[in-house]
């Protein structure tokens, strides 16, 4: 197996965080406990490369890739989170005049953001992915969209747009450079073409030790730095990077360009040594975050308490996949996604729960799989009358 780095093609990376035997997809439907509890399973090294900042797991292998129409990984259910893609949105159609164009999303989900986009002014928009379900898409929004129940570029190879979105899709792909590549030549001569990207940010995952965050369908992790270098190597020139959604989110807005290595670096790029800082830290702050949870957890059940967590996805997942054979301790998974009551937990076979079921279980904690949603839990949690202690992992 190559060591090269998949963004630069360099060979000084080094390893800095190992984990065996976790789950190779976190975000798909399970119907029974059992096949949850025998769910197949992968090894992480992650590699941080020291010339262009990328890191990446060295042993992730894509014949695992499993994305299909029971792909349910979509954060729309929440109210929090249609705020901010309908704000983004917004943003993106009056900053780069997109009302009356046509807008493609590499990797459209359920279609959620496509939705917004149509909505705040882009007269068609297009969204490609194997997960989408155009019978759940809003009424308002069937005649001005096309849906492509597939994989770009095999079922949808150019890229014909003013607008090029692709948001969480990234962090999917282990070729980055030749995906980019890819992009790129679909766009063609269309230097006018604007191309936004939304995926996390690798810097606070790791300077938080944020375990939750990594999992096997992440096989890239980008900073602000490695995201900028590589678009510049790959035929982009980068307009503007900037954080969201608590800071967890990296953005950055380019265009093409037929220069090489185009546009000039900002100071915010300047951050390979500090990522690399926190690389080194991130294994010994996982195992005190997970010591930390596993007492948190037994101390609960030591006095005959229940503990859920609310969240069944993909850092659900790695969290009960974190905690092994302390799982047991995590009685049920919450989520507000209909289409996911009744279902399993990959690799861990807890079930998923509707939040409703909470007035019977009444747990004495609540572990929120992501702080961005703490007061939203918090007001559901209030208006069931479900008392009981709330934290964010």
């Amino acid at each position: 197996m190559s060591t090269a780095c998949p963004a630069c093609g360099s060979g000084d990376a080094r390893s800095f965080y190992q984990c065996a035997d976790v789950p190779v997809h976190s975000c798909l439907l399970v119907d029974d406990e059992r096949t949850a509890l025998d769910f197949p399973r992968g090894d992480l090294d992650l590699m941080f490369c020291t010339a262009c900042g990328f890191v990446y797991n060295r042993v992730f292998d894509p014949a695992h890739n499993a994305y299909s129409s029971d792909y349910e990984e979509t954060q729309g259910f929440s109210a929090r989170f249609q705020d901010f893609i309908a704000d983004l949105a917004g943003q993106w159609v009056d900053r780069y005049d997109l009302v009356g164009k046509t807008v493609v999303e590499i990797g459209c989900g359920k279609g959620e953001f496509l939705t917004e986009m149509v909505r705040a002014g882009a007269a068609h928009g297009i969204g490609v992915d194997p997960g989408v379900h155009p019978e759940r898409i809003a009424d308002d929004v069937v005649g001005r969209t096309t849906w492509i129940p597939g994989f770009f570029p095999r079922d949808y190879p150019e890229l014909t747009a003013d607008a090029v979105i692709c948001r969480h899709t990234l962090e999917h792909i282990a070729p980055v450079a030749d995906w980019m590549r890819t992009v790129r030549a679909a766009i063609g001569d269309r230097t006018d073409t604007v191309v936004l990207f939304e995926l996390p940010d690798v810097r606070r995952v790791l300077e938080e030790g944020a375990f939750w965050d990594v999992y096997y369908e992440h096989c890239s992790y980008f900073s602000t730095g490695s995201l900028a270098r590589l678009f510049r190597r790959t035929g982009f020139e980068v307009l503007n990077q900037w954080t969201a959604y608590d800071d967890q989110y990296l953005i950055v807005e380019a265009r093409p360009s037929t220069t090489p290595a185009p546009g000039t670096p900002e100071a915010v790029e300047g951050d390979l040594d500090a990522v690399g800082r926190a690389a080194d830290r991130f294994a010994a702050a996982h195992a005190a975050m997970m010591d930390r949870w596993r007492e948190r957890l037994r101390h609960v059940a030591d006095g005959g308490g229940r503990s859920v967590i609310w969240g069944s996805g993909s850092k659900g997942v790695a969290f009960l996949a974190a905690l092994g054979a302390d799982s047991a301790l995590v009685d049920a998974a919450v989520d507000i996604n209909p289409f996911k009551h009744g279902r399993y937990m990959a690799g861990s076979g807890h079930r998923i729960v509707a939040p409703k079921e909470l007035q019977e279980l009444r747990p004495d904690l609540v572990i929120a799989m992501n702080s961005a949603y703490l007061d939203e839990i918090g007001r559901d949690l209030a208006t069931m009358d479900v008392a009981t202690t709330l934290e964010a992992v």
